[in-house]
């Protein structure tokens, strides 16, 4: 039964439904509210968060639903409640606003502001009364409301300088060629960052950041410096067997409280697993090295199994609480561990996970033991192998085994929540990842499940403008559309082209590409904002290039102009990449290391990249050869087109108007052919082709690659 009723009954959000009957009288973001505010003479009270926030949740018991804070606030503010992943622009500015305000940001994130919309106070988590210094919504809102009502100059002019500060931080400095001297600084600062012992970069808290992986990955294959691999394969290994990775479920938490990887921040976002299955497939594809590709393959089923809907698309999150405890449904007790399993499997428990009978997971503020267990490895099971003196085959079935027992009784415990929206710039990286990952290890499965998802959005997601809406939930769809939809989005068509060499994922593709290039393109300045023409204006316009948790839109943007330019040979959309990285050149100088996806994406404009023109039929075994020996090496700097010379009775002009074939979208591969009937390649380097090959030794060759 609801006691409280406010205006978020109706929404759609799994976090605003949380609080939809707190007694505080929360307005989704909605010109209603802006305007109570004005006629009120209120301040606005806003509160952004995601429904598996562990903080937001703190926040919320100890004061959303609170009676004596919540009467404070509902006579004070209009109050006003944002899920951040339902609208990421408006997250976007005041993040920006408390970082000018407070020097760093979080969630969840609190702003007070004007009925105008300009802040003029930022924070993250408020307790509900005064502690270590750190003041209290109690005393906070009364202080508030006494500066709004006596001294509101004061607040004006605070407000009006924040905005000056928010308008001068969209403005980019002079454009300047970047050259190769801002790939080493990066690598440097990077290399001078990483944690020898343990892998990773940087302090606690740890975060996997997936595009440090990738950057590294590339400099690797573009300098050749083994320092590069090796950084990429200790974090990679440490990730995979500390605890931030669910050893039972599989799947990655969201970031280590610590420095080991061992204890996690324990929610589980869809973008952390689909950035994670990237970075592990293409650790497999450079080291080949098996680890990877089991973690990348386990992240993938657990995905599938936990976060994919009936219909195809995925789900955002599952939360880190479980019965009002953070953690609670990965926990283990020794007596737990011992109940279920027989006393054999028991010791290989506790001897793998490093399972301690009064617990290894400790109160974070006293240190003291608590008696649970997070399961977490030290060594790899080949390593344990050689300690137990026993064989390794042998110990992963007893390993299976045990898992198999515990998973079965985790899943009787009270269950994790779900945000169960769907997002299109999220399941565009689950469906770049699965049509990488389906194509690296020949697993047609995969591949038909990003199929599935790209039907779903298409059919959900896609108006009749073929403009994306943001989010779906419950048949209904956002009215919003973002710079990270329609780039992520083309990212995985663009995969899914090259695992299933279907043309309709080229000319999907590039109908969202000239989406961008007509509404969120910036002709005066290049670049892309993160709104469309057409979209609200909050504020101002923003730009976002900073890689953080996830690629920034123009990031991801700028990579796909690259590889369509090359898939098509539209070199105008080369252009619009060399005008982009133009625009945030000054920006990128100061601070390299917080744009790693799009300095990645630049290592492969300066040294050998490959068009690679594959012709044949898609399944004789000579083109299996092929494709298999492309794809189990790593080739970031080459595009891979395949021409069908199985066109039956079509002549070369019918061929070249067929949407379906590969010469209506790439006119260069017309006058390709086959040599001797066999499947032939063709190798464009630096705009310059080479002599048609049909034997793999002097494929490896060309490419300079070994293992042939």
């Amino acid at each position: 039964m609801i006691k409280h009723k406010n205006h978020l009954l109706g929404e759609k959000s799994p976090y605003l439904l949380q609080h939809a009957d707190n007694p505080v009288d929360w307005y989704p973001w909605c010109e209603e509210a802006f305007n109570k505010a004005s006629e009120e003479d209120k301040p606005v009270f806003l509160s952004i968060g995601y429904s598996t926030c562990h903080w937001c949740h703190v926040m919320a018991h100890e004061s959303f639903e609170n009676e004596q804070v919540a009467e404070l606030m509902n006579n004070t503010f209009v109050s006003i409640k944002v899920d951040r992943e339902e609208r990421p622009d408006v997250d976007s500015v005041y993040m920006k606003a408390c970082q000018v305000l407070t020097g760093s940001g979080g969630w969840p994130l609190t702003i007070i502001m004007t009925p105008e919309k300009i802040p003029f106070f930022a924070g993250t988590y408020i307790p509900k009364s005064t502690r270590f210094g750190r003041i209290g919504m109690l005393e906070l809102i009364p202080r508030i409301n006494d500066l709004w009502n006596n001294q509101r100059d004061t607040i004006i002019n605070s407000a009006e300088e924040v905005n000056r500060l928010l308008q001068r931080s969209t403005a980019f400095g002079n454009e300047q060629n970047l050259n190769e001297d801002i790939i080493e600084i990066a690598y440097t600062r990077l290399k001078n960052g990483f944690d020898e012992q343990h892998g990773g970069f940087g302090q606690a808290p740890k975060f996997p950041s997936p595009h440090n992986i990738m950057f590294l990955l590339r400099y690797w294959q573009h300098k050749g410096n083994s320092k590069a691999l090796e950084m990429v394969e200790k974090t990679l290994t440490s990730i995979s067997l500390g605890g931030i990775h669910d050893h039972l479920g599989h799947g990655f938490h969201r970031y280590s409280t610590d420095d080991t990887w061992k204890v996690p921040h324990f929610e589980k976002m869809l973008y952390d697993q689909a950035m994670l299955i990237i970075a592990y497939t293409e650790a497999y594809q450079a080291t080949g090295n098996s680890l990877f590709k089991e973690t990348a393959i386990e992240t993938i089923e657990y995905v599938i199994r936990n976060m994919m809907a009936a219909k195809g698309g995925f789900y955002s999150a599952e939360d880190a609480d479980s019965d009002g405890e953070e953690g609670k449904f990965y926990f283990w007790s020794s007596q737990e561990i011992n109940d279920l399993l027989t006393n054999e499997e028991a010791k290989i428990a506790a001897y793998i996970f490093n399972i301690e009978e009064d617990g290894n997971y400790n109160e974070e503020a006293t240190g003291k033991k608590t008696g649970k267990n997070i399961l977490y490895f030290k060594k790899t099971l080949k390593e344990y192998a050689r300690e137990l003196g026993m064989d390794v085959v042998m110990l992963e079935e007893k390993y299976n085994k045990i898992c198999e027992k515990l998973y079965k009784e985790r899943v009787k415990r009270i269950p994790l929540l779900k945000d169960d929206k769907i997002l299109a710039d999220w399941n565009g990286l689950m469906i770049a990842a699965l049509a990488k990952a389906g194509a690296v290890f020949e697993n047609k499965r995969y591949e038909e499940t990003a199929i599935k998802a790209v039907d779903f959005m298409i059919n959900k997601m896609l108006d009749n403008q073929n403009k994306l809406k943001h989010w779906y939930k419950d048949e209904k769809v956002s009215i919003n559309d973002f710079l990270s939809d329609y780039s992520y989005v083309i990212w995985g068509l663009l995969e899914l082209y090259e695992s299933t060499f279907d043309t309709v994922y080229i000319e999907k593709a590039l109908v969202l590409n000239e989406i961008l290039l007509e509404y969120f393109w910036d002709d005066d300045n290049g670049g892309f904002y993160e709104t469309p023409e057409y979209g609200e204006e909050i504020l101002f316009r923003q730009k976002e290039l900073y890689d953080g948790a996830l690629p920034s839109g123009n990031s991801i943007a700028f990579y796909n102009l690259l590889r369509l330019s090359r898939l098509t040979g539209r070199h105008e959309y080369e252009d619009k990449a060399d005008k982009l990285i133009r625009t945030f050149s000054s920006m990128i100088s100061r601070t390299p290391t917080g744009f790693l996806f799009l300095l990645g994406t630049f290592i492969l404009t300066m040294g050998q990249t490959y068009e690679i023109v594959i012709t044949g039929e898609l399944e004789s075994e000579h083109t299996k050869k092929v494709l298999r020996f492309l794809r189990g090496s790593f080739l970031p700097n080459a595009v891979v087109v395949f021409k069908n010379v199985n066109t039956g009775e079509k002549s070369e002009e019918k061929v070249a108007k067929d949407k379906g074939s590969i010469e209506f979208w790439a006119p260069y591969t017309k006058d390709l052919k086959l040599l001797e009937d066999k499947t032939t390649v063709y190798i464009c380097e630096n705009n310059k082709c080479k002599f048609p090959i049909t034997n793999l030794s002097e494929l490896a060759e060309v490419l300079d690659l070994k293992g042939v």
